[in-house]
C-alpha cells in the first residue's frame, strides 16, 4: 500500500481532498496483511473496536456524509435505531477483504459526489439547519484520522506492528 502525501501548498479543495485520500490509504495500510480472525478479534474493552469493525465503520461514515447527506440518496447503512452499532459489528462470513473493497468503492462514490459540488453548497441538516460540503469534508477528515489512530492501537495490540 502506498500513500501520497498531501501537497504542502495548494488550494483548499486540493489540500483537503488529498489529505482525506492520504488518511483513507492509512486506514488500508494499517490493516494490510491481517488475517480475518485477527481483524475481527477485539483487543480493547469495547468488543466492537476491531480492525475489521473500524474499516466497516469508516465505509458507512463515508456513505452517510457524502452519499446520504450531500447527494440526498437513501441510506443503505446496516444500523438502525434498534441496532445503532451494526456498522461496527463483524458478522459471520464477513471478511476484511470484503470490507476493504466496500470501503474503496464507497470512497470512489464519495469523491464523485464531492467533485460535483462547490464547497459552499449547503444541504438540510437535522431539521431547520444546514451543513456545507466544506464542513462535511472537514468532518470526514476528522473521523477518518481518529479511526486511523484507533487502528494504530488495535494493530499494535494484535501483532506489535507500529509505524506510519
Amino acid at each position: 500500500m502506498t500513500r501520497t502525501a498531501p501537497p504542502l501548498a495548494a488550494d483548499e479543495r486540493a489540500t483537503y481532498t488529498a489529505l482525506l485520500d492520504y488518511l483513507r490509504a492509512t486506514i488500508e495500510l494499517k490493516v494490510e496483511g491481517l488475517p480475518d480472525d485477527d481483524a475481527a478479534r477485539p483487543v480493547l474493552p469495547s468488543k466492537l473496536t476491531t480492525a475489521a469493525g473500524v474499516v466497516k465503520h469508516v465505509r458507512w461514515t463515508e456513505h452517510h456524509w457524502f452519499e446520504v447527506m450531500l447527494a440526498g440518496r437513501p441510506s443503505r447503512a446496516p444500523y438502525t435505531m434498534e441496532d445503532p452499532d451494526a456498522d461496527w459489528r463483524v458478522e459471520e462470513g464477513e471478511t476484511l477483504a470484503g470490507f476493504l473493497a466496500d470501503y474503496q468503492a464507497q470512497c470512489a462514490v464519495s469523491r464523485q459526489v464531492l467533485a460535483g459540488l462547490d464547497l459552499d453548497a449547503e444541504v438540510a441538516f437535522r431539521g431547520d439547519r444546514t451543513v456545507s460540503a466544506r464542513w462535511v469534508l472537514a468532518h470526514v477528515i476528522e473521523e477518518t484520522a481518529r479511526h486511523a489512530g484507533h487502528l494504530d492501537v488495535v494493530r499494535e495490540l494484535l501483532d506489535g506492528s507500529t509505524g506510519d
